[in-house]
């Protein structure tokens, strides 16, 4: 119970965000609480840094109340076990970063600890967190054990390094103290602004949990999303494709935008996946190939550019235009798939794929025949050519076709855009050890930008990050959602699974009080500046919580140091301490421009 709202079991999947105000500020606080849970938020997060901030939470509340709204309110801690006893007294859930907890503040220093040095430095957290868990059972307060991949303890990291095992390992040490001390309101998240590290972790997680015969639920988000474009289609990506699994209890979609905006993106994530809930099981195993905790690429034949240690190409579907878009700005697609827009030299009935940088002249062109038309599929020998399969085509005679005709490229699709069907082809396909590539397509009908995003990266996402296919293929069912944004949704699919790097990676947190600058706009202006840096991955963060872990896993850094400061950082390296926020842009530009051509 999260005050008078549960969560996990059989209740609704809740959707959350937190505010980005000081609070202190009373007024802006409530406000803001107000357009998040008219927006649809169901649980509201308050960055709580000390005891002043945790005491003026019973004035928000109160204000709260006075107004009607009795949403709970949950204390974002870091750093102060104090702080979280203080907060535990006031209001329904606190949440505690087990990186910074009870361990020192993050050096990136190496140390070697015996078993016995490792077990005292574990009961030293006994010794601070015990007392919380008495407070919040006292109070009725719940708790989340909130872990992040940009602040793991030095501990953590000397032992585990920055691995989801060890990022497992931190939230297990917390949840293991829990449970001895019978104390059952917890949640959990643990999470990464990587889809990639973040879906393999929260797996292991719970396989973890599933071993040691805990099941406490999970909040689920995407950390330093990013915002527009790349901050739907990231988190769409690492939260739909847990989800899916039937991963997930309560979910944030981590905007750097105003909070309120997190919730209908949220709300739309949320109930596309609950659509998915109609369809009916699928018997098909798992193939013995496939490991979800560490997965690796499928084995496929490469085919010009397609499949074998290719990246996955991009196919632009303009088969339902009246006229075909070449001008692309950003990545061009690989292909362009036309429908029937072919001179009449081949036969009319036959649809055409056609290689993108050389379409004016279409000299390579090839043919896209469906399961039906297998008497020209298996007699067409061009080196290259495309079939359009669904799983009810899969059958005996298709297995050994398809073991025949190695050059042949699936284009997968569903025409319900049920994903576990097509899983289930490919690991048929795995199981029977065929290595044609498959390129996964997604049919949408949607009239606006931010719903097709959220929803081809849901029905695309996973089968990226788990390696299982070697292209993207997006369709809608009408003219509404441009060629462009399309391209660019299969590019930002690509991006978001790591699976092929198009343009300049952002991550940037949501802000929240401890953001003492303006997130929004700084993050627009480096956009602006640097969106040409192909490849180089950029960190715009908040403040010092994850700032300093997140550059480690960037090429360059801006972090929040105090009010009007900031610090620049190359990788882990603090290069520019406490400068005027001011000229931090000019000199990020400066310091990027000085290690590269830009």
């Amino acid at each position: 119970m999260i005050g008078n709202i549960p969560m996990g079991d059989e209740n609704p999947i809740r959707i959350q965000s937190m505010t980005n105000t000081s609070t202190m500020d009373t007024k802006s606080s409530v406000r803001q609480i107000i357009d998040i849970v008219d927006a649809g938020g169901e649980y509201v997060r308050l960055t709580t840094q000390g005891i002043r901030e945790a005491e003026n939470l019973k004035n928000i509340q109160a204000e709260l109340h006075q107004a009607g709204y009795r949403t709970p309110l949950i204390a974002d801690i870091h750093f102060n076990p104090k702080v979280a006893e203080a907060a535990a007294r006031i209001i329904e859930k606190v949440r505690i970063n087990p990186g910074n907890f009870a361990d020192p503040v993050k050096t990136f220093q190496t140390f070697d600890y015996t078993d016995e040095e490792y077990e005292q430095e574990i009961e030293k957290i006994k010794e601070r967190f015990i007392p919380l868990l008495h407070t919040c059972e006292e109070h009725n307060t719940a708790i989340r054990i909130g872990v992040n991949h940009g602040s793991l303890s030095d501990r953590i990291m000397s032992r585990y390094g920055d691995t989801p095992q060890g990022m497992v390992e931190s939230c297990m040490e917390f949840l293991r103290i829990c449970v001895a001390e019978n104390f059952r309101q917890v949640v959990i998240s643990i999470k990464a602004s990587n889809s990639f590290v973040m879906v393999r972790t929260v797996r292991l997680l719970v396989e973890q949990m599933n071993r040691e015969q805990m099941n406490f639920p999970l909040h689920l988000g995407v950390t330093e999303a990013g915002e527009g474009e790349d901050g739907r289609i990231r988190s769409a990506v690492g939260i739909g494709t847990l989800l899916l699994e039937g991963i997930g209890d309560t979910i944030r979609v981590s905007l750097s935008e105003d909070p309120e905006a997190e919730i209908s993106v949220a709300r739309l994530l949320v109930d596309y996946v609950q659509e998915k809930g109609r369809f009916q099981a699928i018997k098909q195993s798992v193939s013995q190939q496939y490991n979800g905790f560490d997965p690796i690429r499928r084995k496929t034949k490469s085919v010009k550019n397609t499949g074998g240690n290719h990246v996955p190409v991009v196919i632009s579907d303009q088969s339902k235009m009246e006229d075909i878009t070449v001008d692309f700005s950003g990545p061009a697609p690989d292909y362009i798939y036309t429908g029937k827009k072919k001179p009449a030299v081949e036969p009319e009935q036959i649809s055409f794929i056609v290689d993108f940088s050389s379409f004016s002249s279409l000299k390579n062109t090839y043919p896209l025949f469906t399961a039906q038309e297998k008497d020209s599929w298996m007699g067409y020998d061009n080196g290259m050519n495309f079939i359009a399969l669904k799983y009810p085509d899969l059958n005996r005679d298709l297995i050994q076709s398809l073991k025949q005709k190695k050059e042949s490229v699936i284009i997968l699709s569903s025409d319900l855009s049920n994903i576990y069907e097509q899983k289930a082809f490919i690991h048929r396909l795995m199981e029977e050890e065929i290595g044609n590539p498959v390129i996964i397509q997604a049919s949408l009908s949607e009239t606006n930008k931010d719903a097709f995003q959220i929803k081809a990266a849901i029905d695309t996402g996973s089968f990226f990050l788990d390696m299982l296919t070697d292209g993207i293929m997006l369709s809608n069912r009408n003219s509404d959602i441009s060629p462009q944004t399309i391209n660019d949704c299969s590019f930002g699919i690509l991006q978001a699974s790591g699976r092929r790097i198009s343009k300049t990676e952002y991550i940037s947190c949501p802000g929240c009080g401890r953001t003492l600058f303006d997130l929004q706009t700084v993050i627009k202006k480096v956009k602006q500046e640097t969106s040409h840096l192909k490849g180089m991955k950029i960190a715009v963060m908040g403040c010092i919580v994850n700032g300093p872990g997140e550059m480690a896993d960037a090429d360059y850094g801006y972090v929040g140091a105090g009010a009007g400061k900031v610090s620049l950082y190359r990788g882990k390296e603090c290069v520019l301490k406490s400068i005027s926020a001011e000229k931090a842009v000019e000199e990020l530009l400066k310091l990027i421009s000085s290690n590269t051509s830009c």
